[in-house]
This record gives C-alpha cells, sequence and structure tokens, in this order.
C-alpha cells in the first residue's frame, strides 16, 4: 500500500512539475510573439552598426534582438505597433559596453531605414588622420518627420562642410557638433529649424559670417558657435532669440559694435564673447540683462568707459571678466554692490584713481584681477583680504600703487606691488620732549603726527626720524621707551 502511494505522489507531482514548464513556456512563445524587432528592422540596424563597428559585427550575442534581453548600450527602442522599433543610436565609447568604431568607420544607407529614429549622436568615432569621412548629403529627409536629436562629438577626422538638407529636419530640436573637422560656412536655411532649443557648433572650422536668418529660431535656449573662424558683424537678428539663456562666441574673429538690442534678452544667464575684434564701446543696453550671471568679454578691442554702465543693476552677476579692453575711468564703485559677485577681472585696462577699500567687504568674491592698469596711491586691504585672496588677488604693473608694510607679515602682502615710502605716510614728524610737573622730574613726550590720506597712527620704527641723540636709527618702540628712561635718570641725577 505504502508502495502504491508513493507511486502516485511521484506521478502526481511529475505533472505538476509539467504543467509548470509548459506555462514557462508558452509564456516565452507569447512575450516574443508580442515583443519582436520588424525583420526589415533589425536588417536595417544591423547593416548601419557594421558600417561603424565592421563586418565582424553580427549580432549573434544578443538574442532575441538589440531590444531583447540582451540590450547593448546605445541602442535603445519604443514598442510601436506591437513591434520593437529602434528610437536612439549612439556609437562611441561612451560606456563599457558601448559600441566602438573600427579604424574606418563609414555611413551607410541603412541608417536611413530606420525610420522611428529620435536621437543620433557619435563620440570619437571618426578619429583616425588616414581615414576622412564627409557628412551624408542625402537621406536625411527620411528622418525629418521624428529626428529630434543629432550629435557629433570628438570627431576630427569628420570633414567637409554642414549639409544643406539639415534645414529640413525640421522636428530637430538639439543640433551639437563639438570638436570635429567641420568647415565651410552656415547655411542661410538654418533659420529653418524653428524647433531648435539647443544649437551647438563650437571647436570646428567654420568660417564667414552668422546669417540672420539665426532670429528665426525663437525657441532656441543654448547657442554657442565658439572655437571656430567665423567673421564679420554680430547680427542684429541675435537681439530677437528672447527665450536664450547662453550665448557664446567666443574664439572667433567678430568685428564691429556689441548690437545695442542685446539687452533684449532678458533670460540670458551667459554673455561669452571673448577672443575676437569687437569694439565700439561697452554697450548701455547690458544694464538690462537682468538675469545675467556670467559676463566675459576679455580680450578685444572694445575700449571706451568702464563706468558707462550702471554695473548694480546686474544684480544675478557672478563672473565679470572685463580684462584686455582698453576701458578707462577708476573702478566702478556701482560694482561693489553686486553681492553674488565672485570673480572680477579688470587686468590690462587704463583704469586709474584709487582702488577702494569697500572691495574688501565683498565677502562672496573669491577673486580680484586688477593688474596692468595705471592705479595709483597706497592699497588699504587688511592683512586678513591678503590671506583669504592669496596668489588670487593679482594688482602687479601698476607703478603707482603701494601697499603700507606697517605690522603685516610679507608672507600675505600683495604679489607684485611695493610697500608705500617713508613721503607716502607721514608728511612731518616732530618729536618735543620737555619738563612738566611741580618737581620738574616728569619727561613728557610729544608727537606730532600728520598722516597722509593712506597712513594709520601706528608708530612704524622705519619711519621714526633721528631724536638728535643717537647716530643709528632706532628700531622699535621699546628703544625709545629705554631712552626715556635713560634721560629722567640722567636728570635725576643732575637735579638731585
Amino acid at each position: 500500500m505504502k508502495r502504491i502511494l508513493r507511486k502516485l505522489w511521484f506521478v502526481i507531482f511529475s505533472l505538476l512539475i509539467f504543467s509548470m514548464e509548459s506555462e514557462w513556456c508558452n509564456g516565452e512563445e507569447t512575450a516574443d510573439e508580442v515583443a519582436i524587432m520588424e525583420k526589415t528592422e533589425k536588417e536595417a540596424l544591423y547593416n548601419a552598426i557594421q558600417g561603424f563597428l565592421g563586418n565582424w559585427w553580427n549580432g549573434s550575442d544578443l538574442y532575441p534582438d538589440p531590444c531583447g534581453w540582451t540590450p547593448i548600450q546605445g541602442v535603445s527602442c519604443d514598442l510601436i505597433n506591437e513591434f520593437w522599433y529602434v528610437t536612439d543610436l549612439s556609437i562611441g565609447p561612451l560606456h563599457d559596453n558601448s559600441l566602438t568604431c573600427t579604424k574606418n568607420p563609414d555611413f551607410r544607407p541603412q541608417i536611413f531605414e530606420l525610420k522611428y529614429l529620435k536621437s543620433l549622436s557619435f563620440y570619437n568615432c571618426f578619429i583616425s588622420p588616414h581615414n576622412l569621412v564627409t557628412l551624408p548629403g542625402n537621406n536625411w529627409e527620411k528622418l525629418a518627420t521624428r529626428l529630434e536629436t543629432l550629435e557629433f562629438r570628438s570627431n576630427p577626422s569628420l570633414i567637409g562642410s554642414l549639409p544643406t538638407v539639415f534645414s529640413n529636419l525640421q522636428q530637430l530640436q538639439s543640433l551639437v557638433l563639438i570638436e570635429n573637422g567641420i568647415t565651410g560656412t552656415l547655411p542661410t536655411d538654418i533659420g529653418n529649424l524653428v524647433h531648435l532649443k539647443r544649437l551647438v557648433l563650437s571647436g570646428n572650422n567654420f568660417t564667414g559670417r552668422i546669417p540672420e536668418t539665426i532670429g528665426s529660431l525663437k525657441e532656441l535656449l543654448i547657442l554657442d558657435m565658439s572655437r571656430n573662424s567665423l567673421s564679420g558683424y554680430l547680427p542684429t537678428s541675435i537681439g530677437y532669440l528672447n527665450s536664450l539663456l547662453k550665448l557664446d562666441l567666443s574664439n572667433n574673429m567678430f568685428m564691429g559694435n556689441i548690437p545695442s538690442n542685446v539687452g533684449n534678452m532678458k533670460n540670458l544667464t551667459l554673455l561669452d564673447l571673448r577672443g575676437n575684434n569687437i569694439t565700439g564701446g561697452l554697450t548701455k543696453s547690458i544694464e538690462e540683462l537682468e538675469s545675467l550671471q556670467e559676463l566675459v568679454l576679455s580680450d578685444n578691442q572694445i575700449g571706451g568707459e568702464i563706468s558707462k554702465i550702471d554695473w548694480q543693476k546686474l544684480q544675478n552677476l557672478m563672473i565679470l571678466d572685463l580684462s584686455n579692453l582698453g576701458l578707462s575711468g577708476e573702478f566702478p564703485k556701482s560694482m561693489i554692490k553686486l553681492k553674488k559677485l565672485r570673480y572680477v577681472g579688470l587686468g590690462n585696462n587704463h583704469l586709474t584713481g584709487f582702488l577702494p577699500s569697500e572691495i574688501a567687504k565683498m565677502s562672496g568674491v573669491s577673486a580680484v584681477y586688477v593688474n596692468g592698469n595705471n592705479l595709483t596711491g597706497e592699497l588699504k586691504f587688511s592683512e586678513v583680504f591678503y590671506q583669504r585672496l592669496g596668489r588670487r588677488f593679482g594688482a602687479w604693473n601698476n607703478p603707482n600703487l603701494c601697499y603700507a608694510s606697517g605690522l603685516m607679515s610679507t608672507r600675505h602682502s600683495p604679489i607684485g606691488v611695493k610697500p608705500c615710502k617713508s613721503e607716502d605716510i607721514l608728511v612731518n614728524t616732530n618729536m618735543k620732549y620737555e619738563l612738566s610737573g611741580d618737581n620738574g622730574n616728569v619727561l613728557r613726550q610729544h608727537a606730532a603726527w600728520i598722516p597722509s590720506t593712506t597712513a594709520s597712527n601706528i608708530l612704524n620704527a622705519d619711519y621714526i626720524s633721528s631724536l638728535g641723540l643717537l647716530s643709528c636709527r632706532i628700531e622699535g618702540l621699546w628703544w625709545v621707551l629705554l631712552l626715556e628712561s635713560l634721560m629722567i635718570v640722567m636728570l635725576l641725577n643732575y637735579f638731585l
């Protein structure tokens, strides 16, 4: 009887296991039927990837496909009408499991058959100087209805001009071309990309002017064309980009004035025009950039008066670099009222006058550079100020500027600034000693100090004049007290 029961339990247990395995298998088949990649989509993807990685790659290690259980970095999919379709393709060593390009990559036309592609990017893929590749000039219109992001980063062997067909990608929101070998002028049709929010073309070899059609990109948030060879005047249409947050046109060859309507960009947080040939002085409309946090105009030929701007209106300003602009005038005291200011760069200009001591009250400032100007007088900052800023306080190459040594440690003195001479501190010193008191045995000292506007009332051994009784210089206050004691003893001996 026991044997029969054991056999019966064995049969029941086996049937249970078998039914569970059947459910699991059926579940897999159902999942595969619901979520599989369309054959033409898979073939187009594999052919496109082989163009960049080499024919050795066939995706054999991926099951059931790149969008299944074993996806690869750089390929993302969406489920559309019960099929997987590629929506994001990134080529280059971004992750450990990324698709790394071969030494001789090329574009294959199958990449344009990925009809649901929204994002396409290439990083450090075209790098061999022996294999120069140009951007395809055709077939981009096949991606026009869906492509939103197109990026090429760090591809020095990617050459040629920007295809004019790019202007047909009217759903494009981000066009990023950073540090490639792309040349030529910017197409005027770039204004057709009306949904662009980010246009970054930095670190290429673009030449010519920025087309006026740039002003049509009303939704643009970031515009960066730095580190190219662009020239000509800055287009006034830039002032129409009211949504712009960051504008970087640095390190080009632009000339002429800063557009007077730049103040229309009320949301601008960064304005960087350094390293150009801009002239014409500071435009008054800069005052209207109330959201501005970084203003960098260094290394231009702007010239003019620095106090033309009422700096206190830029209350959000944190970085200010106006070095090497040929600016004249005194250090603007309105600048001291900028509570968020962290960096002040005014070096290599033609500034004159005194440096206000109120700068030390700007607790947020961590760097001040006023080197290479014509500032005069004595620096009135404390040793604590010099200690806090250290080498980040630059006042060298101001021939008529000095600091009061006093009790200050030379370890914390301003670099490249000479100590003030005696005539800068004391105009006249007159030491008188006379007897007073009923018995005439008390010696009274009178010091007639007439300090200059920058001197302190500290008795400095370097500037004490001789009392006529010593042939050597008195070193310190203790020598004066010792001299007084000796004179009192001599007088007491004389009268007693």
